[in-house]
């Protein structure tokens, strides 16, 4: 199902979920009147119509919040998100359509159901026991309530992220250490000979990677940091509040203890095991890395204290002058069309796929571009999806992947064709220039892609197991996997050349990249760990939180004092976009992600048999088993984590 949102306007939203909305309506207006005993058809069937329809929906008219150009769109499409969340959390507060499914759950044909179709009874189980059925009519509606507050509170916050608008206002001279494509596309500023770098990410990273200008990066670090700090921050901090409160009401000690019992780690105390095991050796290596920074910091200027500002130029200057790798110079040989031509070209080898690009995209923007995915076998074609990859005003603000319309098995026996989009905010070409991605560039387009495959390949019967629906700590792993052929030698060399001269990036280039990919590993993986430990102090028992201690506090675990005066909780959009008391799933699903690549490396890295049975049985399985049960299947052994603490350089 493809939608031409060319046409769609705030007029055309308004009606797609109404229409959506009326449809819910009757649909289960019809299953709880249902009259003799239930059954799966007048039940759950009805459940899984109304599921799929309001996913469709979603990806016509509520996308359109991330990606319009127009402003009155978006506001639209954000309004609309906030109403249909609200019906969502109405639905499973309804006390009828919770004693129709009872009445199936707790028969005979419940009974006998097992493997996809039993864990849908279940899941839907854990719902209504989540809209809390099991307490006192009090508690219920007062968790109504809070569960309809947090849906206004997340797309408020969002909708002040995507919104936000700020620079750093420099001079030419200002610029220097930046080569003249970044300059070129800045945009000026209102006095002549002014640029503005903003705050969208191909600004903000070469900047703060390349800039000699001490000041400035400080300057940018701290307007970064506090993007959209005064709306957010009081919606955090209600937020927080409702969170804990809703917790009490399920009688358990934090909202993390709430929100993990559904996941891989079950509790937080699981999740603080795992990182006890990484914090003692990865903080004994970053203050050993930071030192070699703080060196040449003080050797620059006299000040021998890194900041947070000083470490991703200082890491580039150690990639220039100890390995020969300038990342600017290295983007060169990553012009964004042959980045993509040679993902597709390695996944088509390694899984069995075959990309053709679609000439009338009829998409929400003239740079979006869009491909079909078949099988490279049968010519089966099993998907669509979208690339949005330039920044522009109002855009969702990171890279994400997005459900459009997820794969399910329909009541025919035949499978709707799943379409997704990669949204992403990288360099824009220019009238001289291709799009040129720096390394860590393509490792996010990789990364992206794969939560494409996932949702792609998906062969899940029903929509709640697809659109990559697996436990919220394992949706990473497979992305997460995907990262790893960008620093395999033999795949970048397939496919990396200049962009003005065609001559393939050299192999001694390729060889001092993957070297130098260790360098200071341990920092940024303690950056990650100081957002997973944030996330957990923010949602862990008691009241009454100090936002900035924690927030001090977690950061100490970086190497690097806080920046005074900001408050980045403020813009991590994770915190309110599904991630809260589930950040530490990025880290913890690279484990799996690592564990699963090594097969990989024992196997051939393109082998396309290994590729074939990740293909199988971990991306078509979708979210219909267990997440440590896919892994057993396709590492045919448990699962481990020696992988990931030896790339790490600790002794498992």
């Amino acid at each position: 199902m493809l939608f031409d949102y060319r046409r769609i306007d705030p007029s055309f939203i308004q009606q797609s979920v109404d229409q959506a909305i009326a449809f819910g309506d009757k649909t289960i207006a019809d299953l709880v009147s249902s009259s003799g005993p239930r059954t799966w058809s007048d039940t759950m069937l009805g459940l899984e119509r109304v599921a799929r329809r309001m996913a469709e929906m979603n990806g016509e008219a509520l996308f359109p919040a991330e990606v319009a150009i127009e402003e009155d769109v978006r506001n639209v499409a954000r309004a609309q998100q906030e109403r249909v969340g609200k019906w969502q959390v109405e639905l499973a507060f309804r006390d009828d359509l919770y004693a129709a499914f009872k009445a199936f759950a707790g028969g005979d044909e419940a009974a006998a159901l097992h493997d996809e179709a039993k864990r849908l009874v279940d899941f839907w189980a854990r719902d209504f026991r989540d809209a809390g059925h099991e307490l006192e009519p009090a508690a219920r509606a007062e968790l109504k309530r809070l569960s309809e507050r947090m849906v206004e509170l997340s797309v408020r916050f969002s909708t002040n992220l995507a919104e936000y608008q700020d620079a750093l206002v420099v001079t030419r001279e200002d610029l220097i250490g930046l080569p003249d494509s970044y300059i070129d596309r800045l945009k000026p500023g209102d006095q002549p000979g002014t640029y503005r770098v903003t705050m969208d990410y191909p600004d903000v990273i070469p900047f703060r990677e390349n800039s000699p200008r001490r000041d400035l990066r400080h300057q940018l670090t701290l307007k970064f940091n506090n993007r959209a700090v005064t709306l957010n921050r009081p919606i955090l901090e209600e937020a927080l509040e409702i969170r804990h409160r809703i917790a009490q009401l399920f009688g358990v000690p934090s909202w993390a203890h709430h929100r993990m019992k559904d996941k891989m780690a079950h509790n937080p105390e699981t999740v603080a095991r795992f990182y006890a095991g990484l914090i003692p050796a990865l903080q004994s290596k970053a203050a050993e890395e930071i030192a070699v920074m703080s060196r040449l910091l003080e050797h620059d200027t006299g000040d021998g204290t890194a900041q947070a500002w000083d470490r991703d130029y200082y890491h580039t200057q150690q990639l220039k002058t100890d390995y020969g790798v300038d990342p600017m110079e290295v983007a060169n040989y990553f012009p964004l069309g042959l980045v993509v031509d040679g993902m597709f070209s390695l996944t088509g080898e390694v899984f069995g796929l075959r990309y053709v690009s679609v000439d009338q995209a009829n998409a929400w923007h003239p740079d979006v571009t869009m491909y079909r995915i078949h099988d490279a076998s049968t010519d089966e074609l099993l998907a669509y999806f979208y690339a949005d990859l330039f920044p522009r005003e109002g855009k969702f603000s990171h890279a994400a992947a997005f459900s459009l319309v997820p794969a399910f098995v329909n009541e025919d026996g035949t499978r709707t064709v799943p379409v997704s989009a990669i949204v992403a905010n990288f360099t824009k070409p220019t009238a001289d220039s291709p799009s040129l991605l720096q390394h860590d560039e393509v490792l996010t387009l990789f990364h992206e892609f794969g939560h494409i495959l996932h949702m792609s390949l998906s062969k899940a019967r029903f929509t709640r197991f697809s659109a990559a629906n697996t436990e919220w700590d394992f949706v990473e792993a497979p992305s997460q996997i995907m990262e790893h052929w960008c620093w395999k030698t033999e795949v970048l060399g397939r496919f990396a050349s200049h962009h003005q001269t065609g001559e393939p990036i050299p192999a001694a280039l390729v060889e001092r990249l993957v070297a130098a990919r260790d360098l200071d590993q341990a920092v940024f993986k303690m950056r990650q760990v100081a957002y997973g430990q944030l996330d957990l102090r923010l949602h862990a028992p008691g009241e009454h939180r100090d936002l900035d201690e924690i927030l001090t506090s977690t950061e100490q675990l970086t190497g690097f004092p806080v920046p005074e005066g900001t408050f980045y909780p403020a813009n991590f959009g994770h915190l309110l976009g599904g991630y809260d008391a589930g950040y530490y799933g990025y880290l913890w699903a690279e484990v799996f992600g690592d564990d699963m690549f090594s097969r990989f490396e024992a196997e051939g890295v393109t082998n396309p048999a290994v590729g074939g049975d990740y293909r199988r049985k971990v991306l078509e399985p979708n979210g219909s088993k267990d997440a440590f049960e896919l892994l057993r299947d396709f590492l045919k052994r448990e699962p481990s984590n020696a992988a990931f603490l030896r790339k790490l350089g600790i002794d498992a």
